[in-house]
């Protein structure tokens, strides 16, 4: 099964509320445009818009984010749910992934026609580079060679950097295990994701700036590459 976790994604936190101001309760709103959706090292969709809407108290957060196709109308549509938890660069979480295919029901939870798909992951941010690892723990999960549920597992380093007045991510993310969830890494360990991306605010007015992004992202296992753009509206 292919599957649909996103690009870089910027946000913008706000006070929800005056008053909830002193509860420290922040929102964030987004949305990206992106010419290419690239997960991963799979190539998910063509031109997309991908919203976001979340919450955050205390360290714990709630977000919901979405891709929808606007180039090409096969493809695949996502509502995805995120809880998290994050403490001095610890963060721990859980995602409830949702496709429009195999099945378009979103409340249709049985093991064998499911559309939803449950992720538990865990990372900690060290500053010069963060480490995360994800795994599939329930739902439409992919398949060892032997049929197996195969919890699917995907592993990834990232490194920020600033050089040309541009925020930088080099990324390098590997499936450790066989899984058809990961299409053509289905075979075993595999290096899925090298990917660089910049980030650089367009000031607009002097109250409003517009992020732009661009990156390469290949795929070793697969030999493919992408060039990827767009950009992150936001109030």
């Amino acid at each position: 099964m292919k599957k649909v976790k996103r690009l870089a994604l910027l946000a913008l936190s706000v006070s929800v509320s005056p008053a909830f101001a002193q509860e420290n309760i922040e929102g964030t709103i987004a949305a990206d445009l992106v010419n290419q959706y690239i997960w991963r090292g799979q190539e998910l969709g063509d031109v997309s818009l991908q919203p976001t809407l979340g919450v955050a108290y205390k360290g714990f957060s709630l977000t919901a984010w979405g891709s929808v196709g606007l180039s090409d109308k096969e493809d695949t549509k996502e509502f995805d749910l995120t809880a998290a938890w994050a403490k001095d660069g610890f963060h721990i979480g859980v995602t409830d992934y949702w496709f429009n295919v195999p099945n378009t029901r979103y409340f249709d939870y049985a093991a064998h026609s499911t559309s939803h798909v449950f992720e538990a992951n865990v990372g900690y941010d060290f500053g010069p580079v963060a480490l995360n690892w994800y795994t599939n723990f329930a739902g439409n999960d992919g398949v060892t060679g032997s049929g197996k549920r195969a919890y699917s597992s995907y592993v990834e380093a990232t490194v920020p950097f600033q050089l040309a007045s541009m925020g930088w991510t080099a990324t390098v993310g590997a499936v450790p295990y066989a899984t058809s969830f990961y299409g053509d890494a289905a075979g075993g360990f595999a290096v899925t994701n090298l990917s660089l991306r910049a980030t650089k605010d367009i000031i607009i007015t002097n109250t409003f700036s517009v992020p732009v992004f661009a990156g390469i992202s290949a795929n070793p296992s697969t030999e493919k590459a992408w060039l990827v753009c767009g950009f992150t509206l936001r109030p």
